[in-house]
């Protein structure tokens, strides 16, 4: 076994013992969104957008609703459970995935499919072009239309969010062709490959709410 490779696992074995911030982030073998030309009037809103704001406990029009939350909540829990075994932080990765998932009319079941692909579900993970964390966001973004701090990109809610962001506006892009959004989201526009992961993985997390 070699050396990077023992180092990778010390330090993920870090990360799951609780530390911080890995200082050789664990690779992840997803593609990269490419930097394109916005229109002023697109980056002013997709700015908006990822404006960061802490997201509010769920809020539930009566208690139907609210159940229904705490049912999906309980699957998915049980399904994350061997990537993240510590209940609270299942709580807390969940809510915010529902919350920006709902937040930028994205299927919630499709968000998990897509960071199960692109991260398997790692904070930190990294990939060789330097899309970083859960959703895999390329750095330029927060240049483009964030603060310029791309170090918050391994932020679960900045990441989320700005990982919903984008592939809400790669849909917009391809008039709704979830094919060709998922396929600009990892730089492969037009390939096969990467959407039908996605969407294979997607099914693993739609929930009936039985």
């Amino acid at each position: 076994m070699g050396a990077a490779s023992h180092a990778r696992r010390s330090c993920l074995a870090g990360l799951l013992a609780g530390g911080g911030l890995c200082l050789w982030p664990e690779l992840a073998r997803a593609g990269a969104q490419v930097e394109e030309p916005l229109a002023d009037s697109v980056r002013s809103l997709l700015s908006m957008a990822v404006a960061n704001q802490a997201p509010p406990e769920p809020a539930f029009s009566d208690t139907q609703e609210r159940l229904a939350y705490l049912r999906w909540l309980g699957a998915m829990s049980q399904r994350l459970k061997s990537r993240k075994p510590h209940w609270q932080t299942r709580k807390e990765f969940l809510q915010t995935v529902w919350y920006e998932s709902r937040r930028a009319a994205l299927d919630t079941s499709l968000v998990l499919g897509l960071i199960q692909v692109e991260s398997n579900f790692r904070k930190f993970a990294v990939s060789r072009a330097g899309a970083r964390g859960y959703m895999q966001v390329m750095p330029f973004w927060t240049r483009v239309i964030g603060d310029g701090d791309n170090s918050r990109l391994f932020h679960m809610q900045t990441n989320l969010r700005f990982g919903c962001v984008i592939l809400k506006h790669y849909l917009e892009r391809e008039r709704g062709d979830l094919f060709m959004a998922l396929g600009r989201y990892n730089g492969s526009r037009g390939k096969s490959r990467y959407p039908k992961a996605v969407l294979a993985a997607r099914k693993k997390w739609l929930f009936t709410g039985r």
